[in-house]
């Protein structure tokens, strides 16, 4: 009855697990602040946010197009995450009051010049959209779907204009969207006259508007909308083209609607999922690798190795273990050290760093901290915690480093400190000085580019030192089997034992078990659309973890048997070369889903997808490695050696 017991109290917690990642799998969220109650007649603060492009990937700050502006320009405190996204939130002069509608409200009257007339037609030929911000939800545009009954789809933030034809003109125009009707959903308080705001709509209209005599900055009279006659603007008004010497006026409506949707769900629109089987079909499949190649360790571990083992120790002369060919044949040679073993330890090191830092920002993620309402925080979050982890990769690479009979610690743990960022930052500063160039607000100012250096070298250096002098002051882990003084001769190999082919095969299967989920993260990232699903890519990770370390352990057996010893640098790449389909992946990507053109732009895809795939190598790689040193250390310390 007890170890029966003891399987019930272990399924408990297992089962309780699954459930919480299968009926969670789009993740819940906490809200990112407290919910801000209004009256009736409290003011509104309207902010703008960046204008963002899916073609040029360039943010720029609203203000640099010559929109209304209000009395002074007050930029808002950023995080690090916000300003590395190249946000720029500002104040707006659109002025709102809780419960108050208007109507044709005018913000301001511009006369365009021939450049800044320049000005609004790049941004309109590059697709810019105008993104806002009120009571921490963003402004976005409902577009209604085919199928009238089920819920808009909401696009974030409206098109500054729209480039086309008018009025039978063969010639294609460029035109503003110089209307935009607001509409504020509320959630009013039955205990009180409060409400909390939970939708923030806009329609943007392009209108050629028309006022009585002389303009009046203090009480224009329009006659293409006015509030006292319910004039409203709609379609049919003849739009307001984008030309040297064009007067443009700028004007809004706000609408306030009572909405049954609660504070705490107010971005449960936003995260609408529509391909929940597209998520549940790349599971299934990644679920069928782990299965496959869970079968085959197990045909190896429970069949093969008992068989082996068990014949192994039988032998009890020099001549028939002599007469035997396999794996055992290399216990001598197996725990020699490998050529290049320093850099190995380092990319170990670097890889355990990665992964305590996924693992904890995808448990904060799923626990709901690092919702897309606590803008920039999962960015935040994860340099963060890759400073912090510093200390587990200083800890891994020396460890490892001292099973090789390593004594110069100190130069093992500068090198685990400063290789991976060192290439990342390198990258990411021509990247970024790309972006200075084309005067984007996705450049990294001087004062953030020097708080990045202070975490890297303030605290990630010193707790990488002090993870490896902790880690140096442990004893050596000792092999479990000698190694022989003089190396063993390997035998010639098979074609499909050659290290490249097999490299590359093993690489195959931890990308086939998340590339269905990499196409929406990619698309998150480039289309500028919502990724709030960490229970699916939780799944998804764990998935990629066993497949990782399944696969170098089928590898690393076959090469053993055929009496290959050096499996060190194998079983990282193996894994790590799943790094390579993801960035040919990205390319095939890049060319099939996204629309740009400029240089930069590519440049800049180019050169982040590098970064991602070098941390997904380093990541990758650690796995296969740690599975394989681990199934090494089993089977040698299970056999006699006379």
């Amino acid at each position: 009855m007890a170890p029966r017991a003891r399987s019930r109290s272990l399924l408990l917690p297992i089962c309780t697990i699954l459930t919480i990642l299968i009926h969670g799998a789009h993740s819940f969220y906490l809200p990112g602040v407290a919910p801000q109650d209004f009256i009736n007649g409290a003011e509104l603060m309207v902010k703008v946010n960046k204008l963002t492009s899916i073609k040029t990937q360039l943010p720029y700050s609203y203000y640099t197009l010559p929109f209304c502006t209000p009395s002074k320009i007050v930029d808002s405190a950023e995080n690090l995450g916000e300003v590395l996204r190249g946000d720029r939130i500002e104040n707006s002069p659109y002025a709102f009051n809780m419960g108050d509608a208007k109507m044709c409200n005018v913000l301001c009257r511009k006369t365009l010049d021939s450049k800044t007339a320049k000005a609004f037609k790049e941004k309109i030929d590059d697709e810019y959209r105008v993104n806002m911000i009120l009571d921490n939800l963003p402004l976005v545009v409902p577009i209604q779907r085919l199928d009238q009954e089920s819920p808009p789809v909401y696009q974030l933030g409206y098109h500054v204009g729209l480039k086309g034809q008018y009025s039978g003109s063969k010639e294609e125009k460029y035109f503003i969207h110089n209307h935009l009707s607001f509409i504020v959903k509320y959630h009013k308080d039955p205990q009180s006259n409060s409400a909390r705001i939970v939708g923030f709509e806009v329609k943007p209209f392009s209108v050629k508007h028309a006022y009585e005599g002389k303009w009046n900055d203090e009480k224009p009279r329009l006659t293409t909308c006015d509030p006292h006659t319910r004039h409203t603007v709609v379609n049919s008004n003849t739009p307001q083209e984008v030309e040297d010497k064009a007067e443009i006026i700028f004007t809004y409506d706000v609408e306030f609607q009572d909405s049954d949707v609660k504070w705490a769900s107010r971005w449960d629109a936003y995260l609408l999922m529509t391909d929940d089987q597209i998520h549940w079909f790349s599971i299934v499949n990644s679920l069928m690798i782990v299965l496959f190649l869970s079968g085959m360790v197990a045909m190896i571990m429970l069949r093969t190795l008992y068989r082996d083992i068990s014949k192994y120790n039988e032998l009890e002369t020099q001549e028939e273990a002599q007469e035997e060919t396999g794996w055992k044949l290399v216990h001598g040679d197996v725990f020699r050290p490998p050529s290049n073993s320093d850099l190995l330890c380092v990319y170990v090191g670097t890889g355990v760093q990665f992964f305590g830092m996924i693992l904890v920002t995808m448990i904060f993620a799923i626990l709901g901290f690092l919702s897309p309402s606590n803008r920039g925080g999962l960015m935040t979050a994860m340099l963060l915690l890759w400073v912090f982890m510093g200390i587990f990769a200083g800890y891994a690479s020396t460890r490892l480093y001292k099973m090789f009979k390593g004594s110069e610690w100190k130069k093992i743990a500068l090198r685990t400190a400063v290789m991976f960022p060192g290439v990342v930052s390198a990258i990411f500063f021509v990247l970024n000085a790309l972006i200075w160039g084309q005067k984007s607000s996705g450049a990294v100012p001087f004062g953030t580019m020097f708080a990045l250096i202070f975490l890297w070298f303030g605290i990630s250096v010193p707790l990488v030192f002090v993870g490896s002098y902790i880690g140096f002051k442990k004893p050596a882990i000792e092999d479990p089997v000698k190694t022989n003084k003089i190396p063993r001769q390997i035998p010639e190999q098979a074609w499909y034992m050659n290290p490249a082919f097999s490299i590359l095969i093993g690489g195959i299967l931890p990308f086939g078990a998340v590339f269905i989920e990499l196409f929406f993260i990619l698309t998150s990232i480039w289309l500028n659309q919502f990724y709030y699903i960490f229970g699916f890519l939780f799944l998804v990770f764990a998935i990629l973890l066993v497949t990782c370390a399944e696969i170098t352990i089928v590898l690393c057996y076959f090469q053993l048997c055929s009496e290959d010893y050096l499996w060190w640098w194998r079983s990282y790449l193996t894994s790590g070369s799943s790094a390579l389909y993801l960035f040919l992946y990205a390319t095939f990507y890049f060319f099939t889903k996204l629309e740009i053109t400029k240089l930069v732009s590519g440049a800049l895809y180019f050169g982040y997808m590098l970064i991602a795939s070098y941390a997904f190598f380093v990541l990758t790689g650690t796995i296969g490695f740690y599975a394989c040193l681990w199934f090494t250390r089993l089977i040698y310390s299970s056999v006699k050696i006379d």
